[in-house]
C-alpha cells in the first residue's frame, strides 16, 4: 500500500514541478515580449509622448531636439570620446584588416603590412539615423549614415619581390557610407541586449591617395593601381555587409550573429541581344562578369564571344548566399579588348529576395551604364538569365548524394530529386566511388511546332512562305518543318524528337525563314534553354521572335528523362 501511495505522490510532485516550470518559462517569455515591446515603443516615441512620461527634473535635454539637433548632439558626443575610440579602434582595425590585405596582396608585392595606423583627430559625422527592424527575434537594427573626411595617419610597409622596402602613406581619405548596428538578443538585464553586431551596410564613396614617403608612387608603374584595388577589396571583404563583427556585451553564445552561408544561387547566363557596339571596326567581343559579392575570388567570368552583338553563352555559375534579404546578383557585360582594359557595355542586377526559393526564374534584364543611376534611357541591350535560389533549410531541397566527395549544382540537385521522386534511377550506389562525377540530364525532347502568328511579310504581295528550322546547339541535330505558302499565320502541327545528351547545357534554336525558289530570307529566331521543360516535363507556350518587328511561334515541348552519370577525373 505504501508503494502505491508513494507512486501517486511522486507522480503528483512530478506533474507539479513540470507545471511550475512551464509557468515560469511562460512568465519569462511574457516579460521578454513586454521588454521588446517597451524598447520598440521608446524607439518610436515622439517628443510629446516623452513629455507625458518623464517628470521635468528627469527630462534629458536631448529629447527636446529635432532630428537634426539629435544628430548634432550625437556628433558632439562622438567628438568628445573620439580620442578613446581612435586608440581602441586603430588596434582592432590593424589586427582584423592586415590578414585581409595579405590575402589580396598583388603578385608583384612580397609583403604588405601596417607600420603605423591611427584614425586621426577628426571624428566622423553622422548625417542620418533610422531603425529598420525591432522584434524579439531580430533585435533592434539601427542604420547610421556617416561622412568622414579623415586626417588619419596610415603607413603601409610594402616590400617588393626585388627586396625593396617602400613606406607608402594613405592620405586624403574621404568616406561616405551607411553602417548597420544590430542589438541582439534582447534580455531582461541592463543594457537590455546581449551583443552588438556592426557592419558597413552600404559603401557610397571611398576615396584616398597613395604617396611614397620621400618619393612619388608614379615612379613605380603598376604599384599604385594594385594597392588601391587591394585596399578596396580588403574593406569589401572585412566589414561590408553581409560580413559583420560581433562584440559581446553580456557573456554568452552569439554564433548565430556571425556570417554564415544560408543557401546557394545558381545563375545560368543564357545570352544577350542588341548590345552596344564598342568597336570602330567590326563588332564587340562580349564577355560577362557575374557576382553576388564583388571580390576577385568570388566573381565568375564567362567565355568571350568574338564579333557578336547577340552572343549566346549558356554557362552555369554557382554562388554562396549569406543574406538573401539584402544581397543581389549582378552581371556586367564587357567588350574584350585583349591586353587593353575592357570597355563596359552595361550592367544589370536582380535582388535575391525577389526570387522564389526552389523555383527557376527566367528574366530578360535591360542593361544600364550605372546601377546607382535609375534613369538611363540609352538602349545598351539586354541580358537573359535563369536564376535558382535554394536555401539550405528548404524542406524540399534535394540532398546531394555525392557529398562530401562530389559536387552538384543546385539545379542538378533539384533535377535529381525530381527523378528520384518520380521513380527514376537511384544514385546511392555511386556515392562510394572516389571519382568526381557530373550528373548529365539525358533524355528525349519532343518539340511540336504548332503555329506562327503575325509573322513579318517578306514578299511583294505582303505575304510570306514560312518554315521553321530546328536545331540543338551542342549536338548539331537539325530538322525543318514544311513550307506554308502565302501565310503570315501558318499552322504546321509537326513534331520532332531530339535525343539530348546533356540537357542542362544544351539549347534549342528555332529559326524562321521565308522560302523562295533560289534563296531563303531570314525572319527571326527563338532560343530556348531546356531548364523549364526538364522541371515541368511538359508545357505549351508562345514565344516572341527575336530579330523581327513582330511574330510569335507557338510550341509544345515534352521531356522524357534518362539521367546518366559521367566520370571526370580532376
Amino acid at each position: 500500500m505504501g508503494f502505491w501511495v508513494g507512486m501517486v505522490l511522486g507522480i503528483a510532485a512530478g506533474v507539479a514541478i513540470i507545471v511550475g516550470f512551464a509557468r515560469c518559462e511562460n512568465s519569462r517569455a511574457a516579460r521578454r515580449r513586454e521588454l521588446a515591446a517597451t524598447v520598440a515603443s521608446f524607439s518610436k516615441m515622439t517628443i510629446e509622448d516623452s513629455r507625458k512620461l518623464l517628470p521635468s527634473d528627469l527630462y534629458p535635454s536631448w529629447v527636446v531636439f529635432s532630428s537634426q539637433q539629435k544628430l548634432k548632439w550625437l556628433n558632439q558626443e562622438l567628438t568628445k570620446i573620439w580620442p578613446f575610440v581612435n586608440e581602441a579602434a586603430s588596434e582592432l582595425i590593424k589586427i582584423s584588416v592586415e590578414p585581409v590585405l595579405e590575402q589580396y596582396r598583388p603578385i608583384i608585392i612580397a609583403s604588405l603590412k601596417f607600420s603605423k595606423l591611427t584614425l586621426g583627430t577628426v571624428a566622423p559625422q553622422f548625417t542620418g539615423i533610422s531603425i529598420i527592424e525591432n522584434t524579439q527575434e531580430s533585435g533592434i537594427v539601427m542604420e547610421l549614415e556617416m561622412n568622414w573626411d579623415a586626417n588619419a595617419s596610415i603607413i603601409l610597409d610594402v616590400k617588393t619581390l626585388l627586396g625593396v622596402a617602400l613606406p607608402i602613406q594613405v592620405k586624403d581619405i574621404g568616406f561616405t557610407g551607411i553602417f548597420r548596428l544590430i542589438f541582439k538578443p534582447l534580455v531582461e538585464e541592463l543594457p537590455c541586449f546581449g551583443a552588438v553586431c556592426f557592419s558597413l551596410r552600404k559603401k557610397k564613396k571611398l576615396d584616398f591617395r597613395l604617396k611614397v614617403i620621400g618619393g612619388e608612387i608614379s615612379a613605380l608603374p603598376g604599384i599604385s593601381d594594385a594597392l588601391e584595388d587591394t585596399i578596396k577589396n580588403a574593406v569589401e571583404d572585412s566589414i561590408t555587409w553581409p560580413v559583420r563583427k560581433v562584440i559581446p556585451i553580456i557573456p554568452g553564445d552569439y554564433s548565430d550573429l556571425e556570417l554564415k552561408p544560408v543557401g546557394t544561387l545558381e545563375v545560368k547566363l543564357v545570352q544577350a541581344r542588341d548590345l552596344t557596339n564598342k568597336d570602330l571596326i567590326g563588332k564587340s567581343d562580349p564577355f560577362a562578369i557575374v557576382y553576388v559579392r564583388p571580390l576577385p575570388d568570388k566573381m565568375k567570368r564567362s567565355k568571350t564571344i568574338n564579333n557578336d552583338l547577340n552572343p549566346i553563352w549558356n554557362e552555369h555559375f554557382e554562388f554562396i548566399v549569406e543574406d538573401a534579404d539584402t544581397q543581389t546578383v549582378t552581371v556586367k557585360i564587357y567588350d574584350d579588348d585583349g591586353i587593353q582594359e575592357s570597355d563596359l557595355i552595361g550592367s544589370a542586377q536582380v535582388r535575391l529576395k525577389d526570387l522564389q526559393p526552389g523555383k527557376v526564374k527566367d528574366v530578360w534584364l535591360k542593361l544600364v551604364k550605372d546601377l546607382e543611376i535609375q534613369r538611363d534611357r540609352k538602349d545598351r541591350g539586354q541580358v537573359h538569365l535563369e536564376l535558382l535560389y535554394c536555401p539550405f533549410d528548404m524542406k524540399d531541397e534535394a540532398p546531394n548524394p555525392f557529398a562530401p566527395q562530389f559536387t552538384m549544382t543546385s539545379l542538378e540537385r533539384t533535377m535529381t530529386n525530381m527523378e528520384n521522386r518520380s521513380g527514376g534511377s537511384s544514385f546511392d550506389m555511386m556515392s562510394s566511388s572516389r571519382k568526381k562525377k557530373e550528373i548529365i540530364m539525358r533524355g528525349v525532347l519532343s518539340v511540336t511546332v504548332i503555329s506562327g502568328e503575325d509573322l513579318p511579310a517578306m514578299d511583294m504581295n505582303g505575304k510570306s512562305d514560312p518554315y521553321v528550322g530546328l536545331s540543338l546547339k551542342k549536338s548539331k541535330t537539325k530538322y525543318k518543318t514544311r513550307v506554308v505558302n502565302e501565310s503570315l499565320n501558318p499552322v504546321w502541327n509537326q513534331t520532332f524528337d531530339f535525343v539530348v545528351e546533356d540537357g542542362l547545357h544544351d539549347m534549342l534554336i528555332l529559326e524562321v525563314y521565308d522560302h523562295d525558289t533560289f534563296r531563303r530570307d531570314y525572319m527571326g529566331r527563338c532560343i530556348l534553354t531546356l531548364t523549364k521543360v526538364m522541371l515541368e516535363e511538359e508545357y505549351e507556350e508562345s514565344f516572341n521572335l527575336e530579330g523581327a518587328k513582330s511574330g510569335k511561334l507557338k510550341l509544345h515541348l515534352k521531356w522524357s528523362p534518362q539521367p546518366i552519370m559521367r566520370d571526370t577525373r580532376e
